[in-house]
C-alpha cells in the first residue's frame, strides 16, 4: 500500500503543480505610431512549459512570443497563486529606456554620469493588472527567435514589482496594509560581479493620487545617506531586501502602513521601486468605506384604527461611507396580499448629515396608507442597500397592531376605568370600617377600665 500511496501522492502533486495558475499570459504590445497615435500587437507570455515541444503560436511574431526565465521566481509565483476562476489579467508590454531616477532625493542610486553598457540592449516592460494581483516586470531579450518549427524569444525577468492587493477595501479608522513585494536579478553577470556582494541600494517611493492632486506620502533608501522628505500622514514603510545573497537573485519588501484611515485618505496610491536607471511601478485602488446603522421610529409596535393611515415611520440609516451607492426600499411583510409586498405610501429622503469623521447620515420616510383589518400583525420593513452591506442589505422593522383586534379598545379602556374605581372604593370601604371597629374596642376597653 506505501508505494501505491506514493504513487498517487506524487501525481497529485504532478497534477497540481501543473494546474497550478495559467501557464501563458495573453498580452497586447503597445508602441508608438507617431501623430499621437499607438498600435497594438498581440504577444505572449510562456511562464511554463508542459512536457514535449513548445506549444506553437503562429498568430503572433517571434518576437512577441516570449518564453519567461525568472531567476528570483516572483512573476511565476505570483500567477501560480492566481485562480482558475477569476477573469484573466490585463496586460499590456512596451519597450523601455533604462532612465536615472528623476526625484532628487534618488540621486544617490546613480552615481554614475551615464547608463552602465551592462544595461545596453533591448528592454520591455510588462504591466499586469486584475482584481488579483498588480505587478510590473522588466524583461531582457537574451537572443534572437529560435529558428523553426518553434519560433520563439527567450526573455529574463530583471525586476519584478507586485502586490497582491491591488484594490484594499479598508474600513473607516482602522489600518491600512498595503502590501509590495519586489524582485531582482542582475540582467548580466558582468553586472553582478561589478558591484560589491550583497543587493544594491534602492529607493522606495508612495505617492497617493485623487481628485487630480498627488501627494508624496512616503520615500526612502535604505543603505544610503541621503536627505529623505519626512513621511506624511503617519506612513511607515517596512523598506527592506528579505536575504543578502551575494550575487542574487533579492527579494524585498515595501508594504506601506497606514495609521487608522480616514476619508480624505482613499484613491490611487502608486507605488515604485527605484534601482539605478530600473523603475518598477505598481497602483492601488485604496477604498475607505463604513456600513450604515439602522433604525426604524416607532418601534416596536406601531398602533393604527381600521380605515386610519398609521403615523409616518422614519428610518435612520447612519455614519456610513461612501455617501454614493445608498438605496432604501420600505416592504410591507405579511399583508393581506401575502407574505411580502412593497409598502405603499408618500416616500422622502431627507438631506445628508455630514459628520466630523467623514461619515454620513440620513433618514428615509414613509406616510403609510390607510389599512384594513387584514393588516393586523403585519410588519413594516426599512431595508437599506449600500456597497458596504451585503446583497440583501440590512433592514429594520416594526410591527403594525389594528385597535379593537387584540388591543383594548376604547369600551375596554372604559370598563377598566370603571373596575379599577369601584375596586378603589371598596377598597375604602373596608378601610373605613377595620378603623370603625378599632375605635369602637378601644372605647369600650376604656369603660371597663
Amino acid at each position: 500500500m506505501k508505494p501505491l500511496s506514493l504513487l498517487l501522492s506524487v501525481a497529485l502533486g504532478l497534477v497540481t503543480a501543473v494546474s497550478a495558475g495559467p501557464a501563458v499570459i495573453e498580452c497586447w504590445m503597445v508602441e508608438d505610431a507617431g501623430g499621437g497615435r499607438l498600435t497594438k500587437k498581440p504577444a505572449a507570455l510562456l511562464l511554463r512549459q508542459g512536457p514535449g515541444r513548445l506549444p506553437p503560436r503562429p498568430d503572433l511574431e517571434p518576437e512577441l512570443y516570449l518564453k519567461v526565465r525568472d531567476p528570483a521566481g516572483a512573476l511565476q509565483a505570483a500567477f501560480r497563486r492566481y485562480p482558475s476562476d477569476a477573469p484573466a489579467p490585463h496586460c499590456e508590454m512596451s519597450r523601455y529606456l533604462p532612465l536615472p531616477a528623476s526625484a532628487n532625493w534618488a540621486s544617490g542610486l546613480t552615481p554614475e554620469q551615464s547608463c552602465p553598457r551592462a544595461l545596453d540592449g533591448t528592454w520591455l516592460l510588462v504591466s499586469v493588472s486584475s482584481p488579483i494581483l498588480s505587478l510590473s516586470s522588466f524583461l531582457r531579450p537574451e537572443s534572437e527567435p529560435q529558428p523553426e518549427p518553434n519560433l520563439i524569444t527567450m526573455v529574463t525577468a530583471v525586476l519584478t514589482v507586485l502586490t497582491h492587493t491591488p484594490t484594499p477595501r479598508i474600513r473607516l479608522g482602522q489600518d491600512a496594509l498595503l502590501d509590495l513585494k519586489f524582485a531582482y536579478m542582475p540582467p548580466t553577470s558582468e553586472a553582478a560581479t561589478s558591484l560589491a556582494p550583497g543587493p544594491p541600494p534602492f529607493g522606495l517611493e508612495w505617492r497617493r493620487q485623487h481628485l487630480g492632486k498627488g501627494h508624496l506620502l512616503l520615500a526612502a533608501t535604505p543603505g544610503l545617506s541621503e536627505q529623505m522628505p519626512p513621511a506624511q500622514e503617519g506612513a511607515v514603510a517596512f523598506a527592506a531586501w528579505d536575504d543578502d545573497e551575494p550575487w542574487g537573485p533579492w527579494t524585498g519588501n515595501g508594504t506601506l502602513w497606514l495609521p487608522a484611515v480616514q476619508p480624505f485618505q482613499e484613491g490611487t496610491y502608486l507605488a515604485t521601486v527605484h534601482l539605478p536607471y530600473l523603475q518598477g511601478q505598481v497602483a492601488l485602488e485604496l477604498a475607505v468605506q463604513k456600513p450604515p446603522k439602522v433604525s426604524l421610529t416607532p418601534a416596536p409596535l406601531v398602533w393604527a384604527t381600521r380605515g386610519e393611515a398609521p403615523p409616518q415611520l422614519q428610518c435612520l440609516v447612519s455614519h456610513f461611507y461612501p455617501s454614493e451607492g445608498l438605496e432604501v426600499e420600505w416592504e410591507l411583510r405579511g399583508g393581506p396580499e401575502g407574505s411580502f409586498q412593497k409598502a405603499e405610501g408618500q416616500k422622502w429622503l431627507s438631506a445628508l448629515l455630514h459628520h466630523s469623521d467623514g461619515t454620513v447620515s440620513l433618514s428615509a420616510h414613509l406616510q403609510p396608507v390607510p389599512i384594513t383589518a387584514e393588516h393586523h400583525g403585519a410588519r413594516y420593513a426599512c431595508r437599506v442597500h449600500h456597497p458596504t452591506l451585503p446583497a440583501l442589505g440590512r433592514s429594520a422593522e416594526v410591527t403594525l397592531e389594528v385597535a379593537g383586534l387584540s388591543g383594548p379598545t376604547l369600551e375596554d379602556g372604559v370598563g377598566l376605568f370603571l373596575s379599577a374605581f369601584l375596586l378603589l372604593g371598596l377598597i375604602k370601604a373596608l378601610g373605613w370600617a377595620a378603623a370603625y371597629m378599632c375605635t369602637s374596642k378601644d372605647s369600650k376597653e376604656k369603660k371597663a377600665q
